[in-house]
């Protein structure tokens, strides 16, 4: 890693220090640089726009980390259902410990919610990518298009990860018949059929 990118790296860390002690709306540039022992320049350097350029970018960062997280969770699954099935589980497990994440929703949504809807196209995108050989090589229902039921899935999972409704994704069996029944159910033909 470069010396700019650890440099980076450092601000974007206290920055998230920061976030965890005070909050998005009471974390400043200067708190920032206190917590990285770097000057006001140094990180007006790094990012130009100040204080709202910075959070955003420290927000990113810790979106990034979880994606980096759940990537390493599912990435030598072997079936398209393990999976949706790992990724669900760890996902939401991740986001309901997350103690900021959690924080942070109760107390400012309508500062980190813009924040990471500006993510979410992007996101959709690396994930559906992602789930894009599991269904080539996964038998599908006559008329399944691969890219739709990619973009499907993923957009479904990422609701899934945050927002579970009446499954319990600590249960393997419900996390197994919600994969199988709901997210499935049109996209891969049914057992018996």
């Amino acid at each position: 890693m470069t010396d700019a990118a650890q440099t980076r790296e450092r601000i974007l860390e206290a920055a998230y220090a920061c976030i965890a002690r005070w909050g998005l709306a009471k974390t400043s540039v200067e708190d920032v640089g206190r917590e990285s022992g770097l000057s006001r320049s140094t990180l007006y350097r790094y990012f130009p726009k100040g204080r709202d350029e910075l959070i955003g970018a420290a927000i990113g960062w810790e979106y990034d980390r979880f994606f980096a997280r759940l990537y390493d969770e599912v990435k030598d699954a072997r079936t398209l259902e393990e999976v949706i099935e790992r990724g669900l589980t760890f996902a939401h497990r991740a986001i309901t410990e997350h103690e900021v994440l959690q924080r942070v929703l109760q107390t400012e949504p309508g500062v980190l919610l813009p924040a990471i809807t500006v993510k979410s196209d992007a996101t959709v995108g690396l994930v559906s990518a992602f789930l894009t050989p599991y269904l080539e090589r996964h038998p599908l229902a006559p008329g399944v298009n691969v890219e739709e039921a990619a973009d499907f899935l993923a957009r479904m999972v990422l609701s899934y990860m945050s927002a579970p409704g009446r499954w319990d994704l600590e249960d393997p069996e419900q996390v197994a018949r919600l994969v199988r029944a709901e997210l499935l159910g049109g996209i891969v033909p049914r057992a018996g059929r």
